[in-house]
């Protein structure tokens, strides 16, 4: 991103984009637990996409700005129908364009990565080829492994956590620190101190 002052360009910001789709948020526990445990961490933007953008326009300009300003992008979501909820798709559709998030002149992800959170109301055993729902979570996040691909950035290995609707609070509260910890992961040493 060129500084207009000065033609330099700005350095991405060390730190994690956190980008939450959850359509009612205020009824989901895991969800919430998961964003409340991440958002306390030094060197995480956190953005609600739900709220920030409730008729679905979407500012491209500025999500593609944040994009370019950090070196770990975040989507955490809910599982909707195998996929992520609408706004998110939206999100994708509208700020991920061609010319800037891939193609000819599109490197502005390039090198930058890719880190996946999702809730899923079945348990993890529903997630295989005999189970319920006959694929694994891998192969249902495949479209945004590949576009992590497209775009030249590193796909780290997503966060799942099965079975949200029915765990505990006890059992919500070690998902969120498992969660919190894995998003420390992402910071540089310099960033999580």
């Amino acid at each position: 991103m060129s500084d207009a002052n000065t033609g330099s360009v700005t350095p991405a910001t060390p730190g994690v984009l956190l980008v939450l789709a959850h359509p009612a948020l205020e009824r989901s526990r895991a969800n919430r637990a998961l964003a409340k445990a991440a958002k306390g961490l030094s060197g995480v933007t956190f953005k609600d996409l739900y709220e920030s953008y409730p008729d679905f326009v979407v500012d491209i300009e500025a999500e593609q700005a944040a994009l370019v300003k950090h070196d770990v992008i975040a989507l955490q979501f809910p599982l909707y129908w195998y996929s992520t909820p609408a706004l998110m798709k939206e999100w994708l559709d509208l700020v991920w364009l061609h010319g800037f998030a891939y193609g000819e002149d599109g490197e502005a992800l390039k090198g930058k990565r890719l880190f996946v959170a999702c809730t899923t109301g079945a348990s993890a055993k529903a997630y295989h080829m005999h189970g319920y729902n006959r694929f694994s979570m891998d192969e249902f996040l495949r479209p945004l492994e590949q576009t992590a691909h497209l775009c030249g950035m590193e796909w780290e290995t997503p966060f799942v956590v099965h079975g949200a609707s029915v765990k505990d609070d006890a059992a919500l509260k070690a998902e969120a620190e498992r969660y919190k910890a894995r998003v420390a992961s992402l910071l540089p040493k310099s960033v999580e101190a």
